[in-house]
């Protein structure tokens, strides 16, 4: 269907089509993302196989990494190792086509299949060769575990595996610190034990003994004997009443679960009773948990002051008795696992939402992750929003302002890149906010997630920051939107090469922009009419120019981005409804620059403020330099006259013939007035000097020409210099110098 321009005109400013209609086809699609829309035969940061070593300790790697470390160790220089790295890089791309095709699994058992594959389309591998390069590679791969790959479930996959690695390495410890306070005060009452009658009798003495010598000792007589020289304990019966039941609490405690806990219970797993799908589920948990927390740490409390014999009844039963909830620091709290919360942003609503708001300020060392895939929502063609923006980006922003909580927004794509941001999140001793975009849905759109969660991120649509409190007391060291791409531009431009309908070829830097991510988006293709060749004239604009224009300034302007419909390329116009988004977007991120100190409009008004007091201060002094000049030119000019009515006395006086009047052929400098602009003794530094207030006469005028005193007085800032007459009459070009110096004479 052909398109008027004026029709184009009215669908920007109404959204509506010519007869109701305008047909979009399925494939519409933004044209900067065409090339990558097959990702299984491109290398990027997934699939991300998720390891742990024996002790617990996570750990995360790109498939790319691996092969790329084997290939490395196994893998001969030059030729020789061409047909290992072709052979290992065929594994990988099988492996990434068969996790797009859904399969799942962890390394070795994709990497085997992947293998058996290969192998059987090479005619079962005549020569061997296949089999034992991959047979060798895979005998190389130093790591192993679960491969995940950029879908609806990744995010919450990698980040509980990190966090998982945290609480392992967390309770280890504990474990350990638990288990060491339990033995020391085992041996307490073993040694007071010993001490007793009680570890006397002919009972214990017999079965100290062992069977072999069992019949020898008559262990009667042996047990009076002991008797009579046992000593008596140093332990009283209320002492040795509180190390048993402190032991007891350290030995029961159910907080902390080793990684060779046996328990068929699957809700004593650790990870099963620290992960929660809402925040009032991890809320009622703590509260739960908290009395048990307090009686550990008092348990822990008392054992390590009967162990170093510090514990004084006076004065720690009362301070014990007192310690409760309240008495809890975020040390104490940081001793035990904390609680991670995995939910959706659409589940985020209501009462749910103000528990959030009550966990990110209670600083418990809750961590939440809120994923959200659909930001688009608010700007549908049929939607009634005039907002742009997720609920959850909405949260991540209102978390910044509570000032003491951890918060990380980005996209699954941006995860493996950031995960030193997420450990440092989930490691941090407060609540924490991962809020996270993990791409399009697939019943909106027919690109992969990882594609659209990478869009969001490079059109502004979702940027990343990080808020991390611990940075820091001030905003500047807390807060960074360093990962996002060109972070000093409005939109990232990637460079776009594409050829027309008649194979010319064109590269240009393309912005990229929320009207281009929207365009991945199905539902959003109400959104844009395409532009027949014959309307691409000046007045189309890209979408990043039209944004970049005031209102009144895209008079007889239309906006477009580049889509791809069935293979072939077009200008797409963009309705009025979706620019307004694109310049809410473009205004969020300007707030996000500033927060970040890029372009911070308070730094910017202190820099024209001091400009300013700088250019009134510097003309300031210049008007200061020029009055004392004009001071000094008068005082000069009185001193010649004082001396020349003393001359004129004294000609009288001694009847001497009158003496001629000065005629102006000598050359000579004001000094008094000299700026000090290095003009003339640039031109001639043995003519022209400076005395020693830095200001010029001349020294020695025989040292230069008549020419260079003309040319001198000619390039003088304040006209100074007076050449006089010429002293070397043979000079070339005398008469147009002289008539060049008498404007100075």
């Amino acid at each position: 269907m052909e398109v008027s321009l004026r029709q184009l005109v009215r669908f920007h400013h109404t959204g509506q089509k010519a007869n109701g209609k305008w047909d979009v086809e399925a494939e519409f699609q933004p044209a900067l993302l065409a090339p990558y829309r097959d990702l299984s035969a491109l290398r990027y940061d997934y699939p991300i196989v998720l390891t742990q070593d024996d002790t617990g300790q996570t750990c995360t790697h790109t498939l790319s990494g691996i092969i790329d470390s084997v290939l490395q160790e196994i893998a001969p220089m030059g030729l020789e190792g061409e047909p290992m790295r072709k052979h290992c890089l065929r594994l990988e791309t099988r492996i990434r086509a068969l996790i797009h095709g859904g399969k799942q699994g962890t390394l070795a058992e994709l990497w085997d299949l992947a293998q058996h594959e290969l192998v059987d389309e090479s005619n079962q591998d005549g020569d061997g060769r296949l089999t034992k390069n991959l047979s060798l590679a895979r005998r190389a791969v130093a790591v192993g575990g679960r491969i995940i790959d950029c879908d609806k479930n990744a995010t919450a996959a990698l980040l509980e595996h990190i966090w998982m690695g945290i609480q392992n390495t967390r309770s280890r410890k504990a474990l350990h610190k638990l288990d060491q306070l339990a033995l020391s005060l085992s041996q307490i009452l073993e040694a007071d034990f010993q001490k007793s009658d009680a570890a006397r009798t002919p009972e214990i003495l017999k079965e100290s003994m062992g069977t072999t010598c069992g019949d020898s000792f008559d262990f009667q007589a042996m047990s009076q004997i002991l008797k009579k020289g046992s000593r008596e304990s140093s332990l009283t019966d209320r002492k040795r009443q509180r190390i048993g039941d402190t032991l007891t609490s350290l030995r029961t405690q159910r907080l902390f679960l080793s990684q060779t806990d046996t328990s068929n219970d699957p809700d004593d797993r650790l990870q099963a009773r620290l992960v929660f799908s809402s925040c009032s589920d991890a809320w009622e948990t703590f509260q739960t948990q908290i009395a048990e927390k307090v009686q550990l740490l008092k348990a822990i409390a008392v054992a390590e002051l009967e162990i170093d014999n510090r514990y004084d009844e006076s004065e720690n039963d009362d301070l014990l008795a007192g310690f409760s909830q309240r008495s809890l620091s975020q040390e104490d709290l940081n001793f035990f696992p904390a609680y991670l919360v995995v939910m959706n942003s659409r589940d985020c609503q209501g009462n749910e939402k103000a528990k959030l708001i009550d966990v990110l300020s209670s600083g418990l060392p809750i961590k939440v992750l809120i994923e959200t895939n659909d930001i688009l929502a608010d700007i549908l063609p049929k939607s009634d929003q005039l907002s742009f923006g997720s609920s959850s980006q909405q949260l991540a922003t209102m978390a910044v302002g509570l000032s003491d909580a951890f918060v990380f927004q980005s996209t699954s794509s941006n995860l493996f890149q950031a995960r030193d941001r997420v450990y440092r999140g989930l490691s941090y001793h407060g609540p924490a906010l991962f809020s996270i975009f993990s791409g399009l849905g697939d019943d909106v759109t027919d690109l992969p997630r990882y594609l659209t969660a990478a869009c969001a991120m490079q059109s502004r649509a979702f940027p990343t920051f990080t808020y991390d409190p611990a940075q820091g007391t001030n905003l500047a060291a807390r807060f960074d939107i360093e990962d996002n791409p060109q972070i000093d531009l409005d939109w990232p431009a990637q460079h776009f090469t594409y050829e027309d309908e008649e194979l010319q070829r064109f590269s240009e830097n393309v912005a990229v922009t929320l009207a281009d991510f929207a365009a991945c988006d199905k539902r959003c293709v109400g959104h844009f009419a395409k532009v027949p060749k014959t309307n691409w004239n000046d007045g189309v604009l890209s979408v990043a120019e039209y944004v970049g224009l005031a209102e009144d300034q895209t008079q007889n302007k239309l906006p477009y981005v580049f889509t791809v419909e069935n293979e072939t390329l077009h200008k797409s116009i963009v309705d009025n409804k979706l620019i307004r988004a694109t310049r809410r977007c473009h205004d969020t991120w300007h707030s996000l620059q500033e927060l970040g100190g890029i372009n911070n409009s308070h730094a910017l008004k202190l820099l024209k403020q001091e400009r300013q007091q700088w250019q009134q201060e510097t003309e300031q002094a210049l008007n200061e330099m020029k009055s004392q000049a004009v001071v000094l030119t008068a005082v000069e000019s009185d001193r010649q006259l004082v001396s020349g009515q003393e001359t004129v006395m004294e000609a009288a006086i001694g009847q001497s013939e009158p003496e001629e009047e000065d005629s102006g052929d000598e050359a000579y400098i004001e000094t008094p007035r000299c700026t000090t602009c290095d003009e003339c003794t640039d031109l001639n530094s043995k003519m022209f000097t400076y005395d020693d207030n830095k200001q010029a006469y001349i020294a020695e005028l025989s040292a230069g020409t008549y020419q260079q005193l003309v040319e001198a007085a000619e390039v003088c800032q304040v006209a100074i210099i007076h050449p006089g007459k010429p002293a070397n009459l043979d000079e070339p070009g005398l008469s147009d110098l002289v008539k060049r110096a008498e404007a100075f004479n």
